[in-house]
Formats: structure tokens, C-alpha cells, sequence
């Protein structure tokens, strides 16, 4: 099993961090790499949701699966994906702590890539390192600008 634990400190009210980054249809808007995030089931908390990527650079579209069950009195939020593609499983857990300089939001991901691909773990722990940093950054600039805005 593979693991990475990003975080970053976004200097906006708790509820907006919180709502802005749970709002999974806004997905596309927030996250650079999202095209599409289509919601296919509400079961109580528990969402059950599509998310598509803009081509690669070979034009090829990739989508997957993933449930994702937020737990606004803990402030943190549970995820897997369904199709878990180049992964025999990918687990998120996120959370939100209240910091004297914000909020910090922190993903942890575990997987677990699948045998024969050309790539495995420390390779895809690199990868997801790189893109988890790049969104988070975008998305906290996002927030604090809604933060100044409202």
C-alpha cells in the first residue's frame, strides 16, 4: 500500500472553506483538472458521483467513479472510488482544523496500484503528490478570494 498526505492552510471562514470544497458539482469550476463531476446517487450524506478529466495529451478522456460521505460535525469526509481503474483501491480521507491562520485542509490518499501496469506505486504517489499540490493551491487562492468577496 501507497500513501500521501498533502495539506495547506486557506485563510477564509471554516464554512466557506468547507461548503466551497464539499460542493461537488462546482468540481469543474474548482479543481483545474475536472471537466464534469455528475451526480448519480444521494443515499443521506453519502454521495455517489462521476468525475471526468480534460483530455490528456493524447486526447484521451479518463472517468471513474467515487463515493464520498462528508461529515460536517467532525469536519471531515470520507471517499473511495467505485471504478478504481489503474488502482485495486483508492481510499481519501480529508480534513478541515481551525488554525490560528486559517483553515488547514489536509487529503490523505492510500491505493494500491494494480500489478502489470507500467507505472506502480512510488510513481503514482509522485504523481498524485504533484496534482494534489497544484489543485489544493488553486483552490485555496479560489476560497480566499470568495472569503474577500463576501
Amino acid at each position: 500500500m501507497a500513501a500521501t498526505d498533502n495539506s495547506i492552510v486557506i485563510d477564509a471562514p471554516m464554512d466557506l472553506v468547507w461548503d466551497m470544497t464539499n460542493d461537488v458539482e462546482s468540481w469543474p469550476e474548482l479543481f483545474s483538472e475536472y471537466a464534469a463531476a455528475e451526480i448519480l446517487e444521494r443515499e443521506g450524506a453519502t454521495l455517489r458521483f462521476r468525475l471526468t478529466l480534460h483530455p490528456d495529451e493524447n486526447g484521451q478522456v479518463w472517468s471513474w467513479v467515487s463515493e464520498r460521505t462528508p461529515d460536517p460535525a467532525t469536519r471531515t469526509v470520507r471517499a473511495r472510488r467505485i471504478e478504481t481503474g489503474p488502482f485495486e483501491f483508492m481510499d481519501l480521507y480529508w480534513t478541515y482544523v481551525q488554525t490560528d491562520a486559517g483553515v488547514e485542509m489536509r487529503w490523505r490518499q492510500e491505493f494500491k496500484v494494480r500489478e502489470g501496469l507500467p507505472f506502480g506505486d512510488p510513481e503514482m504517489a509522485e504523481r498524485l503528490n504533484t496534482n494534489t499540490r497544484r489543485e489544493m493551491a488553486r483552490i485555496k487562492g479560489l476560497v480566499e478570494q470568495a472569503a474577500v468577496r463576501s
